[in-house]
């Protein structure tokens, strides 16, 4: 999803549309995170780019996004731009907690 989301639109209460685009955008991770993974994978991860325009966006954590957009509703600004593109990613594991090692004798 590559988009610019306008929050100023003629005829509609700025708050309903701050909550139709946040909406919008976890209606699109939902749909991205039900396609099936590919082999090897194990769950899907986004890349993220948020700004005020996609030339001005910048690598954000896709935690942060909501927060994001709210900071920009708040500052009273008309529109921003969001990018988000799955990837595949493979979890790490964990590291095993020696205990025999750290016990002192």
């Amino acid at each position: 999803m590559k988009k610019t989301f306008k929050l100023d639109i003629e005829g509609k209460h700025r708050d309903r549309v701050l909550d139709a685009t946040k909406h919008e955008i976890r209606k699109y991770v939902r749909r991205q995170r039900r396609v099936p993974l590919p082999e090897g994978v194990d769950y899907w991860d986004f890349d993220c780019k948020f700004g005020n325009s996609a030339e001005s966006a910048v690598e954000v954590h896709f935690a942060t996004i909501t927060s994001l957009i709210n900071d920009v509703a708040r500052e009273g600004g008309t529109s921003f731009y969001l990018e988000l593109v799955a990837k595949g990613v493979h979890r790490a594991p964990r590291m095993q907690h020696n205990v025999e090692q750290e016990a002192p004798q």
